[in-house]
């Protein structure tokens, strides 16, 4: 009996030292949840900006046959094919994923969501699709899985910032211009609130024409002044909304991981003080029959020397 209640208090020790360790992450994941949060409402707005300013640009065929060429390079450098649809003969993921576990679902979620696209649409035909993987966990589970990955970035880092996105913005395009694939979708799981992510998929590239019935078109003129000329909005605007568009995704995506962090944490926190009231009651009770058995045994040694 002495050697069980050793082991439950052991047990005891142990889930508190445990529950200490879940707390100071739950905390830790709220201070930077509450720090990422309100940079990725406030980018919202500006991302809105620059996609209402691309569609009206698109609406007014402003871009139209527009070929500029790169001072970089002697090879002309077609921005305009951002705009113009291809004959699409592979397709491009871009997966955000955490570096780290103990954010509950979150991959998992990610991870399912992929893997069930990939199946319905391409019958795991390999040729059709590639990833550019952001986040370690995504990137293993494809690498154990042998898809094909054009592009991976770990240590993403938990607040992002444009300086972050922008080798990986020029990365894509670059890969999208050598015709490694016809068109790219980024996914990730959207912050709803603290509790509820979603996962969203949303067209990369090309850049086609919008559909949205808000913009009518009596608010789009059908001529615009360029200045200097349409060739340089385009190389200015262009790279700017496709930064916007993989900025904000990485954004809310770390926010969505943060939120999956807290939430975890919280649960195993909870989980590790029902534990220790359960293993306290029972060490108690095992304390409390000991103690009984003890006494019974006096009282019976007493009534046998009588």
């Amino acid at each position: 009996m002495a050697e069980s209640l050793m082991d439950i208090k052991r047990r005891i020790s142990s889930t508190k030292k445990t529950g200490q360790i879940t707390r100071a992450m739950q905390m830790v994941s709220g201070a930077k949840l509450s720090r990422i949060e309100k940079k990725s409402i406030a980018y919202q707005l500006y991302a809105k900006k620059v996609e209402d300013i691309v569609r009206h640009l698109t609406m007014g065929n402003v871009f139209k046959d527009i070929t500029i060429s790169s001072e970089n390079d002697a090879d002309p450098w077609s921005l305009n094919n951002l705009l113009q649809v291809r004959e699409v003969k592979k397709t491009a993921y871009v997966v955000i994923t955490s570096d780290r576990g103990l954010v509950g679902g979150y991959n998992s979620n990610i991870l399912k969501e992929m893997m069930g696209i990939f199946s319905e649409k391409y019958h795991n035909d390999q040729s059709k699709f590639t990833v550019i993987s952001l986040g370690a966990t995504g990137t293993e589970f494809f690498k154990t899985r042998g898809i094909d990955i054009s592009y991976e970035i770990r240590g993403l880092p938990d607040i992002p910032t444009v300086k972050d996105v922008t080798p990986i913005m020029k990365t894509i395009l670059q890969l999208y211009q050598a015709g490694t694939f016809d068109e790219i979708y980024i996914c990730h799981n959207h912050h709803v609130n603290s509790l509820v992510s979603k996962f969203t998929t949303d067209k990369l590239l090309p850049l086609a024409e919008t559909t949205d019935t808000t913009l009518e078109e009596e608010h789009v003129a059908s001529e615009y002044i360029t200045d200097p000329s349409p060739e340089a909005v385009l190389s200015a605007i262009v790279p700017q909304y496709i930064e916007s568009l993989i900025f904000g995704a990485m954004m809310d995506a770390k926010t969505a991981e943060h939120a999956a962090s807290v939430t975890a944490m919280k649960s195993a926190t909870d989980n590790a003080d029902d534990l220790i009231s359960s293993l306290s009651l029972h060490y108690n009770r095992a304390r409390q029959a000991q103690i009984t058995t003890e006494i019974t045994e006096i009282v019976g040694g007493a009534a046998a020397l009588e």
